[in-house]
């Protein structure tokens, strides 16, 4: 028997990629029969009374405002902006799409439309149709009884060394992982305690090679680093492909592991119950199968089938005959299990159901692990998935609490805040040397403590429970000695100590009071300023393209490709405008319009902070800056103060794409009209509970989107 046939079981990926096919197949036909009006069967679905009612509201409140305010772009004379034509919905049902229904509500909600120039709505008008559209999006929701497919997918690398790590309870890394931004010195993560400490010792990637240096498996090769999906998070299945190297790859992956000169017993935490032999020979192949029943139900996140634990124990069976030693033959089983689809792809079971479905039981320890821990359940998850108890509200709510203050909630920090935030930007941020030279020191950059400073602020707000809220406006942040100097001109204290805040391999940070609003939180400080500005000036439009996207989870259309960018000098007769006076020049055409009127606002809000984050109250040519604006055409502002100020109002909206982002990192696809309604109740819920994160992101998990699945036959 050859090992490849374990290490490759086709029949189990040919059945994985068959299910993933179906899907396809299935979501393209849905597709198709949407578009000659298979959503019209939804509506004989709706009962009399429903019909009466929103045909009601429909035609005294909906289709008027539509007729006052929409159709001269959305379907007068065949006009169809945005490929929405209000003026072909016939009734209340809106044909059933909840896309629709969707963009609608956000749009209003917003203050996005009607565009500017045009008759605006009252509030209470703007409010009655926001509140009435939300109702039939209910209404059609629960009829469509359907959630998006979260998709299967591979592990990206960091879930896979993650993984491994706790199959095997290494006492080491797989292998190094550049993406994880910020290194632990000193272990100062101890979320059990709900206190993070005064004082921390960390270092990240741009500090250079010395900060990749972790104890790990010798002579074990990282697959290539898995991109981050647009708009979307590196977990992602539509961005998680397998090509035919890749799977190659995989099969000498787990050969490497098992045959690493590390992989002994001091490194594997499981050495004795597994790998060591029993005392006498002839227990050798008892032993076998009594220790791969556990690992395998372990490694593949479910009950063992009797035919697969037998191809295990057969072939290992094989190789004691041909005198193998015991270790030997365990390593080899331990190679064909971690480079097994059944433990790299991530899936749901096939449902019998025609609609959505609730996940079983080891579905959702899966789920949970997967999305606070980056990794396989651990055993109390499986346990309780074993005895039918863990879907219970009040177990899952006591897992949950276990789990978040388990030290493997590290990894979470490790990956959803940096993604969110989009900070593996600031690595290729370069200010020009000549203008910037303070941002400069030795042959570092002040990026890699510019970088630490969300990423604690972050961890802090988490282990705390504190309300999200902080992350707009703090009243506390960690900095080093030279990041809390260099913004001295906001009226800070500057640290005692060595000026660049340790030795260059490591930082020390230090919590301190935030005493000037102008910083504090993820959007205004350093890291975030300098990321999104270019070498020689701030970009406003990326600004607040960021702003829209990370805060609100709203971003805006790329721009389109015959516009040209702005020039980093100005023109001799641009010279003495403004910026915001140039940029006005260059974005009069129609199709720029509406984005621009979105994002122009939030970008100049930040336009005080030169593109490596320092305070300036003009430009270079005398100009005064104006950083006013509307925040959604309601909430005006002058600095950005008020800027956050404004935000606040709508801590709601901000908890709202804050909960998208959460959603969509833990079930590893994008947020579809489907789960508005679950959303609603996320924040509601959170806002209740004094906007706590913790609160926030437990309602996630008891969201009917994260507890159930939609798998089409």
């Amino acid at each position: 028997m050859r090992l490849q046939k374990i290490l490759y079981d086709f029949n189990e990926l040919l059945q994985a990629f068959a299910q993933c096919a179906t899907l396809w197949r299935v979501q393209a036909c849905l597709i198709l029969l949407s578009c000659v009006g298979v959503s019209h069967l939804f509506q004989a679905s709706a009962t009399a009374q429903d019909k009466s009612d929103n045909d009601q509201v429909y035609e005294s409140i909906l289709r008027p405002a539509f007729q006052s305010y929409c159709l001269k772009c959305h379907g007068a004379d065949g006009v169809e902006e945005g490929e929405v034509n209000l003026k072909a919905i016939e009734g209340s049902h809106f044909g059933g799409d909840v896309e629709m229904l969707g963009d609608l509500i956000r749009v209003l909600d917003l203050g996005e439309m009607p565009p500017e120039g045009e008759p605006d709505l009252k509030p209470e008008e703007r409010q009655r149709l926001i509140v009435e559209l939300k109702k039939i999006l209910n209404v059609e929701v629960q009829k469509l009884t359907t959630f998006d497919q979260a998709p299967i997918r591979r592990m990206n690398r960091f879930q896979y060394n993650n993984a491994v790590i706790d199959l095997l309870d290494l006492k080491c890394i797989v292998f190094t992982l550049p993406e994880r931004m910020m290194r632990e010195h000193k272990q100062y993560f101890n979320p059990a305690s709900g206190k993070m400490p005064d004082v921390v010792t960390v270092g990240n990637r741009p500090l250079g090679k010395s900060q990749m240096i972790e104890r790990r498996l010798g002579g074990v090769a990282a697959f290539p680093q898995d991109l981050r999906a647009e708009h979307g998070f590196d977990n992602r299945g539509d961005h998680l492909s397998m090509s035919p190297l890749l799977m190659e790859s995989f099969l000498k992956l787990g050969q490497s592991i098992t045959q690493s000169p590390d992989f002994v017993q001091r490194n594997i935490g499981i050495w004795k119950t597994f790998f060591e032999p029993p005392k006498t020979k002839d227990q050798w192949k008892s032993s076998v199968r009594s220790r791969l029943k556990p690992f395998l139900t372990r490694a593949f996140r479910s009950p063992v089938t009797s035919e697969v634990l037998d191809r295990y124990v057969n072939f290992a069976n094989a190789q004691i005959d041909h005198g193998a030693e015991y270790s030997d033959v365990m390593k080899s089983l331990t190679a064909a299990v971690i480079s097994s689809p059944r433990f790299f792809y991530l899936y749901d079971k096939v449902s019998q159901a025609d609609a959505s479905s609730s996940v079983d039981e080891f579905e959702l320890a899966s789920r949970m692990s997967f999305f606070l821990w980056g990794s396989i359940p651990d055993q109390t998850l499986l346990d309780l998935a074993f005895q039918g108890k863990l879907n219970t509200p009040e177990v899952l709510v006591g897992q949950f609490e276990r789990m978040i203050k388990d030290k493997k909630i590290k990894r979470f920090c490790d990956s959803f805040p940096s993604q969110w935030l989009q900070l593996e930007r600031i690595v290729s941020s370069v200010p020009n040397q000549e203008l910037f030279s303070q941002f400069y020191f030795s042959k570092y950059r002040d990026s890699m403590h510019m970088l630490l400073e969300p990423l604690l602020l972050f961890e802090t707000v988490l282990i705390e429970n504190l309300p999200i809220t902080q992350l707009i406006d703090s009243d506390f942040t960690y900095r080093s000695n030279r990041l809390q100097n260099s913004y001295a001109e906001f009226g800070d204290s500057p640290l005692k100590g060595r000026k660049a805040g340790g030795a260059v391999g490591v930082l020390t940070f230090k919590r301190v009071p935030v005493t000037d609003r102008r910083t504090g939180g993820v959007i205004t400080n350093a890291a975030t300023m300098t990321m999104t500005s270019g070498p020689d000036r701030t970009q406003p439009i990326t600004r607040g393209a960021w702003v829209a996207g990370v805060i609100f989870n709203n971003p805006p259309e790329p721009p389109p490709a015959d516009v040209p960018p702005l020039a980093d000098k100005p023109a001799d007769e641009e010279s003495g405008l403004t910026l915001r006076e140039r940029l006005g020049l260059h974005r009069e055409r129609s199709d720029c319009k509406g984005c621009h009127e979105q994002i122009d606002p939030l970008g100049f809000a930040l336009e005080n902070y030169s593109p490596i984050g320092a305070w300036r109250e003009g430009y270079a040519n005398g100009r005064e800056i104006d950083s006013a604006g509307v925040l959604f055409r309601k909430h005006r502002f002058n600095d950005v103060v008020e800027f956050k100020d404004a935000i606040l109002v709508e801590k709601d909206r901000f908890t709202r794409g804050f909960a998208e982002h959460l959603l969509s990192f833990a079930l590893a696809r994008e947020i579809g009209a489907a789960d508005q309604p679950a959303l609603d109740q996320i924040v509601e819920a959170t806002a209740q509970d004094d906007y706590k994160i913790q609160t926030l992101i437990k309602n996630v998990i008891l969201s009917k989107p994260f507890q159930n699945k939609t798998t089409p036959k």
